[in-house]
C-alpha cells in the first residue's frame, strides 16, 4: 500500500509539475516576445512569423529613440510622483481604518462595516464621480489621481483580518504602559504585519502604475501626463512620429513596431523588478486569515 500511495504521490506531483510549467510558459512568452522584438531589427521583425526565441539582428536604436522622447521622461517622472505620493497616503489612511475595525469595543463597528463594504458592490457611477472632481477643483491635477483612491474597501478588509491575528496581549501590555492608539499602531501593529503590508503594496501600486483612464479623462495638460497614458496613445493611435524623425519613409512602420515594443518593456519593467522582493511576503500576507484555528 505505501509503494502504491508514494507512486500515486509521484505520478501527482509530475502532473502538477508539467502542467504549472506550460502555464508559467504560456504566461511568460508573451513578455519574452514583446522583449526579444524590441531588441530585433525592425525590418527583419516585421517580416518574421512564428516563434521568436532571440532577437533578430539585436540592437538598441528602439530604446535610444524612446528614451530621447521627452513625453517618456516626463510621464516617467509624473508617474513616480503619483506612485510615491499615492502609496503613502494609501497605506496610512488604509492602516488606520483596518486597525479602528479590527479593535473590540467600537461604537456602531457592524453597521459602518456593512456600510463601507456595500461601498465594493454599489457607488455613485462614473458621471457623479467626476462633477465631484469638478466641484472639488481636483481638475488637470494630479491630487485629482490620488486623493479619491486614497483607501479600498477590500485592502482595508484584508488588513483588518491581519491585524484581528495579532495577539491582544500585545496591545494590552503596550496600553498598560501608557502607549495610545497611534502609538500601538505604527510600533507594534504595523511592525509585526509585513507581510501583508508587502501584499498592499503590491496591490495599491500595480494599481497606481497601471492607471490609465482617470488620468485620460481628468488631465488636460500633457506636461502632466502619467506614462501610461503616453504609452496608450502611442499603442492605440499608433503614433511614433516624435520618435522616428529622421527615418526614411520607408522603414517609419517597421522601426515604429520596435519602439512600441520597447516603450511597453520600458512602461512594465518597474513592476516586473519590484515583484521578486514582494514575492516572499506575497503568499503569506494574502492568505493571513483565510485559516482559522
Amino acid at each position: 500500500m505505501k509503494k502504491k500511495d508514494s507512486y500515486a504521490i509521484s505520478a501527482f506531483n509530475i502532473f502538477n509539475i508539467c502542467i504549472l510549467s506550460i502555464l508559467a510558459l504560456v504566461c511568460i512568452y508573451p513578455i519574452w516576445y514583446v522583449l526579444m522584438a524590441s531588441l530585433s531589427n525592425g525590418n527583419l521583425i516585421m517580416q518574421h512569423s512564428g516563434l521568436l526565441l532571440l532577437p533578430i539582428k539585436p540592437n538598441f536604436a528602439a530604446y535610444i529613440a524612446v528614451f530621447k522622447n521627452k513625453m517618456i521622461l516626463s510621464g516617467y517622472l509624473n508617474t513616480l510622483k503619483i506612485l510615491v505620493i499615492s502609496l503613502i497616503l494609501q497605506i496610512t489612511m488604509t492602516s488606520i481604518g483596518a486597525y479602528f475595525f479590527s479593535r473590540e469595543r467600537v461604537l456602531f463597528k457592524k453597521p459602518l462595516m456593512f456600510i463601507i463594504t456595500l461601498t465594493m458592490f454599489i457607488s455613485g457611477g462614473m458621471i457623479p464621480f467626476y462633477q465631484n472632481l469638478r466641484s472639488l477643483h481636483l481638475m488637470n491635477s494630479h491630487w485629482g489621481l490620488i486623493l479619491p483612491f486614497m483607501i479600498s474597501t477590500y485592502n482595508m478588509i484584508i488588513l483588518k483580518t491581519s491585524f484581528e491575528s495579532i495577539p491582544k496581549s500585545l496591545c494590552e501590555a503596550a496600553r498598560i504602559d501608557g502607549a495610545g492608539h497611534m502609538k500601538i499602531l505604527f510600533s507594534i501593529v504595523l511592525p509585526l504585519s509585513k507581510p501583508v503590508l508587502a501584499v498592499m503594496l503590491l496591490y495599491y501600486g500595480v494599481g497606481v502604475w497601471n492607471g490609465w483612464f482617470w488620468a485620460s479623462t481628468i488631465l488636460t495638460d500633457r506636461a502632466m501626463y502619467p506614462l501610461q497614458v503616453i504609452l496608450r496613445e502611442i499603442l492605440l493611435s499608433n503614433d511614433t512620429s516624435i520618435m522616428t524623425q529622421g527615418v526614411s519613409s520607408g522603414d517609419l512602420e517597421a522601426v515604429g513596431a520596435t519602439i512600441r515594443y520597447a516603450t511597453v518593456i520600458v512602461a512594465t519593467l518597474p513592476i516586473l523588478c519590484a515583484y521578486p522582493f514582494l514575492q516572499k511576503y506575497f503568499t503569506k500576507g494574502i492568505m493571513i486569515g483565510a485559516v482559522k484555528e
